[in-house]
């Protein structure tokens, strides 16, 4: 299996009018977010079926896709990422002693090295949210990676990792393990960017499933600092009164 295989099935499944959309979807406009971001059309259930179709393929061929300028190819070497780090073990017995216990623990610390290595390539809202959690928010959680990434991360001059540090906290959150997310979510109040608002909204949102009277909390006690926007996000599942109620800071 090779890079260029992945590359010709997703060219033959490349639409010139829905790459218009989704380059005015990804903002690739000049000085938006996702500037310079080349797309050629694939719609997200073809690309999918394609990262399957080569979920062995090797680190030295996803190299060559994570590491494209074309969107959907760094998508899909994404994809394929999250489905090794999942189904550890299934690559060749060369990465199995990278580190953890036994093939599938050295296979997913093999995966979670190559996307820490290769996360300037994660660089736009879709790429960071198909993975953070799944591979660095899942790896922590299995004990391959100190959570003190985060913090690092959280702390970037750079827009997407910083978006990698919350959408990680995700995997916490399923788990029931909030702490992450409020720890990292109150770092990011000040953040002027909207999709960072949005992020943290999310990530609260997720958290007030699983707690609602913990995530109420943190919102009532930094509730001058939460931008609007992560407010409105956060609170998107509230009985209707009760959120109208939040939005006018009546608690």
């Amino acid at each position: 299996m090779i890079a260029e295989n992945v590359q010709k099935e997703l060219r033959a499944h490349a639409s010139a009018e829905r790459k218009k959309a989704v380059e005015w979807y990804f903002k690739t406009g000049k000085g938006q977010y996702g500037e310079g971001d080349i797309f050629i059309g694939v719609s997200t259930p073809d690309a999918r079926r394609i990262s399957l179709k080569y979920r062995s393929l090797p680190f030295e061929e996803l190299q060559k896709l994570i590491a494209s300028p074309v969107h959907e190819e760094r998508s899909c070497a994404l994809t394929i990422l999250v489905y090794q780090y999942e189904k550890g073990g299934e690559r060749q017995a060369s990465y199995a002693t990278a580190a953890g216990n036994g093939p599938a623990g050295g296979e997913r610390q093999a995966v979670l090295d190559f996307y820490l290595r290769n996360r300037q390539y994660v660089n736009n809202w879709d790429l960071v949210d198909c993975s953070a959690s799944k591979i660095l928010g899942r790896a922590i959680h299995d004990g391959l990676q100190d959570a003190a990434i985060l913090d690092r991360l959280v702390v970037s001059d750079i827009l997407w990792e910083r978006r990698i540090a919350i959408i990680s906290t995700l995997y916490f959150i399923q788990k029931g393990q909030l702490e992450h997310t409020f720890r990292l979510s109150e770092r990011l109040l000040g953040d002027d960017q909207d999709l960072m608002h949005k992020a943290v909204g999310w990530m609260l949102r997720e958290a007030w499933k699983k707690d609602a009277t913990a995530t109420e909390a943190f919102l009532i006690r930094h509730y001058p600092q939460v931008p609007r926007m992560a407010l409105r996000y956060a609170i998107e599942r509230m009985e209707e009164g009760k959120r109208k109620q939040f939005l006018k800071g009546v608690f």
